[in-house]
């Protein structure tokens, strides 16, 4: 069983990273494989509306640049983590391209990821990252995922790159995250 994570920081190793990599490193415990990409090297682009996925029906974006492999490698996961600093109150536009244009190629192939289990995991200096938890929460929705809980929102605060490692209740709720979004992957896949 694999879980795919995005991380949507230009920042490598940024705190979202650090936010993941404690997602991770519950997964790892219970003995799935992780993978992380990050988007901020990627060069997506943002959907452009032609509906060319729609015609093609082939799993992929008729644009010419990372996504298509990003949808390959999400289809065979079972989880799909999206990380996001929080912009503005919003996804980075990294993140944004990826939900726009893996949304629509989903929703164009008849779901690709309808039960997968997607979680959000999201890093902000201060506030407005509840809105971005809800905005990635709101396409896992849309693709017919299934969402776990953990002991709260899963937003961790610091503004400094490895700062949020300091937020001990974000750190506890990515690691709670972590261990539901194992049990619930064993009890979909196992």
């Amino acid at each position: 069983m694999r879980v795919i994570a995005f991380n949507g920081s230009p920042r490598k190793e940024g705190n979202t990273y650090h936010a993941i990599r404690t997602v991770f490193e519950e997964l790892e415990k219970e003995g799935l494989d992780t993978e992380l990409i990050q988007l901020g090297s990627a060069q997506i682009r943002g959907c452009r509306a032609c509906f060319k996925c729609f015609e093609t029906k082939d799993n992929r974006c008729i644009q010419k640049d990372d996504l298509n492999d990003f949808i390959a490698r999400m289809l065979p996961a079972e989880g799909i983590i999206i990380g996001s600093p929080t912009y503005f109150a919003n996804v980075s536009t990294e993140v944004k391209a990826l939900i726009d244009r893996t949304g629509l190629v989903s929703r164009a192939n008849g779901n690709l990821f309808s039960r997968k289990v997607g979680a959000a995991v999201v890093a902000a200096r201060r506030a407005g990252g509840v809105n971005v938890y809800q905005n990635i929460n709101l396409f896992f929705g849309i693709g017919e995922m299934i969402v776990p809980g953990s002991s709260y929102w899963n937003v961790g605060i610091g503004r400094t790159p490895g700062e949020i490692l300091n937020d001990e209740e974000g750190m506890r709720t990515f690691r709670d995250l972590g261990k539901n979004m194992a049990w619930l992957i064993k009890k979909l896949y196992g």
